[in-house]
């Protein structure tokens, strides 16, 4: 009846034989036995720590083949800002930082209206996403402004309202800007000509004009945004109007429309019959 041999522990050292025989290939043999069992365990614990692919992948190959085939008409706005955000966060489930956005800021256009400051404030926004989403910004508002430079802006007045309300519906202040226009209503230039609170904006009738002689300008359209939101003219907006007006006029200057932008809207003072 053959007889079972001990174990022998795999850590036990074996001293070799002094004449060469046998023992050295033995201890080979468990030594190897011993490093491929250590390999095959290293292997699966780095596959436990491998992260498995995410539930998110084929959610975005889906989303991108709606965007691809039925246009942006088929998103609703946190799938557009998600599908956004995939290229800026790609191991990032990038839904649950879509919706948080739009919680914060609101709209799409707040979200590319708010400052990297605020951005970052919302979980999963670093610097870096908070700067792309400001150059996505950057680049509308270059289009649109583009898209108005030298033509008719009187025959344009959808796409002034889109621009004006792009780059100025969410500043946190008020924001007093001036297009001037040659005499085929055709934009010469685009510029801010002050900043104030979030209530007021210091506007001086003679510099507006100044600014227009110096530019050639037969005519002007004024624009500033109310940060409350709400884009109704108060007293101070319509009398300031007022006098801008009376200022221009013997200076052959027109001043087609005064424009107050909000957050969800817009208001004409010539469109109110104001002025």
């Amino acid at each position: 009846m053959s007889r079972t041999p001990p174990l022998i522990p795999t850590d036990e050292v074996f001293p070799l034989p002094q004449d060469g025989g046998g023992a050295e290939d033995e201890r080979g043999f468990f030594l190897d036995s011993l490093n491929r069992q250590k390999s095959v365990s290293s292997r699966g614990a780095a596959s436990k720590d491998r992260p498995a692919p995410a539930h998110y992948h084929g959610h975005r190959d889906r989303l991108r083949e709606r965007f691809r085939d039925q246009g942006e008409g088929a998103l609703a706005d946190y799938e557009l800002l998600e599908l956004f955000l995939f290229r800026l966060l790609p191991r990032r489930d990038t839904k649950p930082i879509a919706k948080a956005l739009l919680d914060r800021f609101g709209s799409l256009g707040g979200v590319f209206g708010a400052s990297p400051a605020l951005l970052q404030e919302v979980d999963g926004i670093g610097e870096t996403v908070a700067l792309e989403l400001k150059l996505f910004a950057a680049l509308s508002t270059r289009t649109l402004k583009r898209e108005l430079k030298g033509k008719q802006v009187l025959a344009s007045w959808a796409s002034v309202i889109d621009y004006c309300h792009a780059v100025m519906a969410y500043e946190p202040v008020e924001q007093f800007r001036i297009l001037f226009l040659d005499k085929r209503n055709a934009l010469i230039a685009d510029e801010v000509q002050g900043k104030g609170t979030v209530d007021h904006t210091p506007v001086y009738p003679r510099e507006v004009v100044k600014r227009a002689l110096e530019l050639s300008a037969t005519a002007i359209i004024l624009v500033h945004n109310h940060p409350s939101g709400d884009p109704s003219p108060s007293k101070a907006d319509i009398d300031m109007t007022r006098t801008i007006i009376d200022t221009a006029r013997p200076m052959g200057i027109s001043v087609h429309d005064h424009i107050i932008i909000g957050k969800d809207g817009h208001a004409s003072l010539k469109g109110l019959r104001i002025i």
